[in-house]
Order: C-alpha cells, then structure tokens, then sequence
C-alpha cells in the first residue's frame, strides 16, 4: 500500500483495500506491532473547534510513533482570509495561501479541524446553508495551497478518523463484519449537530461489507450525493443498504447499533424552526427494549453523549457497550494514517 502525501480527507477517496490495509495496521499497531517510524518528523495541529479525544489522541499518536505533535490553538483570534484577490484591509491576519506553505514548510502533516457546528455553548451554532457549508472551505483551502498531507480531524461533511476508528473496532468485535448487520440510528438531541460524523461511520460499514440500515425520522435524510457514495461502496463489497423511519423495524436482529444526532439539512440556518418539531421526536432514544430485537448488538457512539437523551445509562453501561473501546482505537487507527501519510 502506497499511500504516501495523499491528503486524508474523506474514507471514500482511497480503495477499499486501501481502508482494509490501514484497518489492519491500526490492530497490528494495538497488538503491540510498532515501530518509531516518525522519528524526527512532526504534525501541525489545527483546531478552529473545541476537542478532548481528537486532540489527545493525535498528539499521543505520534508521541507514540516517535514524532512531534504540535497543538496550536489557531481558534484563539487568528484569522484567515480564503478569497483570492482580496485586499486584506479589514479583519483576516493572513491568506491561506501563505499560511499553508509556512506551515507546510516547518512540518510534515497538517491536521485541521473545522466545523461551523462544532460547539461547546448551550445552543446551536447560526450557520448558512447546507450549500455553502458543503463546500468545506477551510479544509479545501489548506490542501490547495499545503505542500504536505492535510489530515481531515472533522469538517462539515466529513470526519474519516472516526469512520475509520469505528471499522477498526467493528473489525475488532465482530472479526468478519462481512453480511453482517450495522444500524445507524438518529437519536434526539437538544442541539442540531454535523452530520460529518454520521457520513463517515456509514461509510465506513459499507466498505466492510455490511448490510447496512439507517433509521431516521422523515425529514432528517442524508445528502443525496454522500448517499449516493455509500451505495456504491457497499455495492462494491457485497454489502446492501437499507432506509427506514422505524427504529424498531431497523434494529431487527442487528449486531451493531450506533446511535448519532444530526442537524437537518432543510434546516440549516434555522435552528429555531428544527427545536420545535424535535420536542416530538424524544422517543429516538436507545434503550434496553430497542436491544432487546437486536442480534446481541454491541452499542457505539463517537462520544461525548448525552446520557438518557441519545441513550440510557442501562445500555451505554452495559456489558455490550464498546463506546470506550471505540474511542481508544481513535488513535490506533490515526497512527496508521499518519505512519502511511508521512
């Protein structure tokens, strides 16, 4: 596998026996199978959103791989300018265009995270439309301009280190994952969260060859292009893909349930418009009774979770409960992204 200064920004970009081989590196490394392969070469951190596990794990990855993780705080007050041909007379310190290049020239991967979405406040975030934010333009901008691997620590439609640190774990749990049923289900929130993170944990089950199931209320659907990539990528491994608007019917002798919220994407720019309708739809919850049709389903969820509103204690602490595991094989799978990028 040869893998080397492509930018990781979406699972879908790289063959699935390209994904399959970081896979296994990402057990092999958590089996003890690592080498100081980064030894004298670092990592430019770049988070415009807050952050626990991405953050730590990516600076204990490349500690780990005997590289430099560099955390800067690039949120606090520095400003980009993306346009080209702008004069630069007002509020942006500094053109991507240049930040890129310097950065690149000091380190040998850029890690960014960018999300209008991502907040730490009690309400969701005013943003403008799903069209516009599709764009992903921060992201976009940095692997113009970089002259080194842009790593893709989530953005507005995609976030690949989790769909990737779930497969690792599915993988890990089930050993053959192949045929075998994962549902996605959307679960209330009092926020309207990304749907980066929920696009890349489906995308992810499908290139494992799992007959996949997302359950949502109507009105809550996917974008139609990203869905139209997870067919294809499950058509490509034998996998199938399913939508329904019954939780129950959908977690039907399922061996994986994974819980996520997501903002929809007629109401993007409306958050006020969505908490209204999403006062009825507080019964999108896992509980007991929904593992109870399962297939002895393991649990996920990419954390942090709202504990009895996305899901209840009784599950979230239950024997079949991996929501630990999955976070901790985050960096396992990031020290095979970054051990193969750089």
């Amino acid at each position: 596998m040869n893998i080397k200064n492509k930018h990781f920004y979406n699972t879908a970009d790289f063959t699935q026996k390209e994904i399959n081989n970081l896979i296994d590196l990402a057990l092999a490394m958590k089996k003890g199978k690592i080498k100081k392969s980064l030894s004298g070469k670092s990592l430019a951190m770049l988070f415009f959103n807050p952050s626990l596990r991405t953050r730590l794990s990516f600076i204990i990855a490349m500690q780990k791989l005997g590289g430099l993780g560099v955390d800067f705080p690039i949120k606090d007050g520095y400003t980009f300018e993306y346009n080209l041909g702008e004069i630069m007379d007002k509020g942006t310190i500094e053109h991507v265009k240049d930040a890129a290049k310097v950065i690149s020239s000091y380190c040998n991967a850029i890690a960014i995270r960018s999300s209008e979405l991502i907040t730490s406040s009690a309400e969701s975030v005013k943003v403008q439309g799903w069209s516009e934010l599709k764009k992903d333009k921060t992201m976009k901008s940095f692997m113009e301009y970089a002259t080194v691997p842009i790593i893709n620590m989530e953005s507005n439609v995609y976030h690949p280190c989790q769909g990737l640190g779930d497969a690792v774990t599915i993988k890990e749990k089930l050993g053959k994952p192949k045929k075998k049923k994962y549902v996605m289900t959307w679960v209330y929130h009092p926020k309207s969260l990304p749907m980066a993170t929920p696009n890349s944990q489906i995308l992810s089950a499908c290139d494992l060859g799992m007959d996949v199931e997302i359950t949502h209320p109507k009105g809550w659907e996917l974008d139609p292009d990203i869905l139209k990539t997870m067919k294809q990528r499950v058509m490509e491994t034998g996998g199938s893909l399913n939508i329904t608007h019954s939780q129950k019917e959908a977690c039907q002798n399922a061996d994986v349930v994974c819980a996520k919220s997501w903002g929809a994407l007629k109401n993007y720019g409306n958050w006020e418009h969505e908490k209204k309708i999403k006062e009825n739809l507080k019964e999108w919850i896992v509980n007991k009774e929904l593992m109870d049709l399962t297939n002895n389903a393991i649990f996920m969820h990419c954390l942090p979770v709202r504990r009895n509103v996305e899901v209840t204690d009784e599950v979230i602490d239950s024997k079949n409960s991996v929501v630990i595991t999955e976070a901790e094989n985050r960096m396992w799978a990031q020290m095979a992204i970054l051990s193969s990028l750089i």
